[in-house]
């Protein structure tokens, strides 16, 4: 190891800690997608509205987070972010206790301005922190933090807030109204101790990233050579085509990111899976992606290319969305959380591929890239809604078997190729094209 590897090991960790609790509090999302669509009685729609309250906040927080790192710093900005998380999380409360869905959603929306905060500071930090070529190696070593940390709080909230909820589910049809509320609120009742819980921690790491030893690093400019042997450095971010194209490949990778890891249980349920067998789903999603973060650290960029790793992840995304259509059962959900392998090494790659020469632009290509994250917030609540014409269109045709119309959720899986081909352009032309042709 040598004195550059050396000296960045802690800011590294430090990182990747962060990394970790982003992963916990976002794909805890695949848990409270189905518990909000019981307790709330909900239509798929407007339970993938989960998802939109958290990475919404990313379209609304992402420029205002760079100013504020900016001014504050890297390590101020990443505690402050952590603290705005914890009141978030606290929120929950008053949230259970009134069972109000937009309460939740509030609550939810306080915890991504938070995180709006930490990914605008700590994505281009870890990928500055050393040279650009290794700039995927170095985030797919945050990305097995963030999806250990991410099926770890899927398992520990699944288990706290899906418990019993298929016997729930087929007693409310049958009970009275008064009754219906003895068991919602009961089941509300389990959102206290573990979002109590959450606050405390990210409270605690908020304190402690305010005292770490964080290095101040910037990012290397671009230099153009011009007639003359002049030099010149690009005046204006849209003088960067690349970087408007990897926000659009970000954008909508984000969306089948999140498809792939929040849908996955309420889609076993669907298929008749119990909610027991079903809460465990969300994990294979994120451990396929560890593995192939694992794959990333050791071969890039050593064996193969950033730009490779980003058009082999594409195609594989392509592959497996056509085999979830056309498989059904428990074999179309391994095939969703096979989504895990194509999506790893696409946000790693993407981050450095897109901030590659941009200067002393990075911090606010940075913020437009975590802008492209609100993908997240769009693509999933569509993919609900077609979910939800689906089903109609078939019961009007007299469908009303519960296994025939999970049919309309498999089928609505096709919103991901389109995804996948934006990834893949990107990957091979999009990312090269460094300047508007004259």
């Amino acid at each position: 190891m040598n004195t550059t590897q050396k000296n960045n090991l802690v800011p590294i960790l430090i990182i990747g800690g962060l990394f970790a609790i982003f992963g916990f509090v976002t794909w805890i999302n695949g848990a409270l997608i189905p518990f909000m669509r019981t307790l709330n009685e909900l239509t798929e729609a407007q339970s993938y509205f989960v998802a939109t309250a958290s990475y919404i906040s990313f379209v609304v927080m992402a420029l205002p987070a760079s100013y504020i790192i900016n001014k504050i710093g890297y390590r101020n900005g990443i505690s402050l972010g952590l603290a705005i998380m914890a009141v978030g999380a606290l929120v929950f409360i008053p949230a259970a206790d009134a069972r109000t869905y937009w309460v939740f959603l509030l609550a939810i929306f306080i915890q991504g301005i938070g995180m709006t905060i930490c990914q605008t500071a700590a994505n281009p930090y870890i990928t500055i922190l050393g040279p650009i070529e290794s700039g995927a190696k170095r985030m797919a070593m945050m990305g097995i933090a963030n999806k250990v940390a991410g099926a770890l709080g899927s398992v520990i909230f699944g288990a706290l807030l899906l418990s019993g909820i298929d016997e729930v589910n087929e007693k409310l049809g049958t009970v009275s109204d008064d009754e219906k509320n003895v068991l919602l609120d009961t089941m509300a009742d389990s959102v206290h101790t573990p979002y109590i819980v959450m606050a405390v921690i990210l409270f605690i790491f908020a304190f402690f990233i305010r005292k770490a030893n964080l290095p101040h690093v910037e990012a290397v400019e671009e230099e153009e050579v011009v007639e003359g042997g002049v030099k010149k450095t690009s005046k204006t971010i849209f003088q960067y085509p690349h970087l408007w194209l990897g926000v659009l490949a970000l954008f909508v990778y984000v969306g089948a990111e999140v498809i792939a890891g929040d849908t996955i249980i309420a889609y076993g349920i669907s298929l008749g899976i119990s909610a027991d067998d079903a809460k465990w789903f969300t994990t294979y999603t994120l451990m396929a992606m560890v593995g192939t973060y694992a794959l990333g650290v050791v071969l890039i960029p050593k064996y193969i290319k950033q730009k490779t790793a980003l058009i082999i992840s594409a195609i594989l995304g392509i592959v497996f969305s056509l085999c979830i259509l056309y498989t059904s059962g428990f074999t179309s959900v391994l095939f969703v959380a096979a989504l895990g392998i194509a999506n790893a090494l696409v946000w790693p790659a993407i981050w450095p591929l897109t901030l590659d020469g941009l200067g002393r632009h990075t911090k606010t290509a940075s913020a437009l890239l975590i802008m492209a994250i609100s993908g997240g917030a769009i693509i999933p609540p569509l993919y609900g809604r077609l979910v939800d014409s689906g089903k109609h269109e078939m019961m009007a045709n007299g469908v009303q078997d519960a296994a025939e119309l999970s049919a309309a959720s498999t089928s609505s899986y096709w919103i991901l190729i389109p995804c996948y081909l934006i990834v893949l352009f990107f990957a091979v032309w999009g990312h090269k094209i460094k300047s508007w042709r004259k």
